[in-house]
């Protein structure tokens, strides 16, 4: 995973189930609420993004009607 959260001007590429999280270049560490809605709010926009992405190729696979 590589999701870069803007508002901190980090990477994030991985977390684990226990809500650890680790960025790029630094140790694993839990977040604070403030890193955590950071992450949220990039997650969440760049889910938003790809569901985009995928429905706009998706319907090039749709026959012409």
């Amino acid at each position: 995973m590589r999701l870069y959260v803007e508002p901190m001007d980090a990477v994030l590429v991985e977390f684990d189930a226990r809500g650890q999280v680790r960025f790029d270049g630094e140790d694993w560490s839990r977040p604070t609420l403030q890193e955590l809605r950071a992450i949220l709010y990039a997650a969440e926009n760049e889910a938003a993004s790809l569901r985009e992405l995928i429905d706009a190729l998706e319907s090039t696979l749709a026959p012409d009607a």
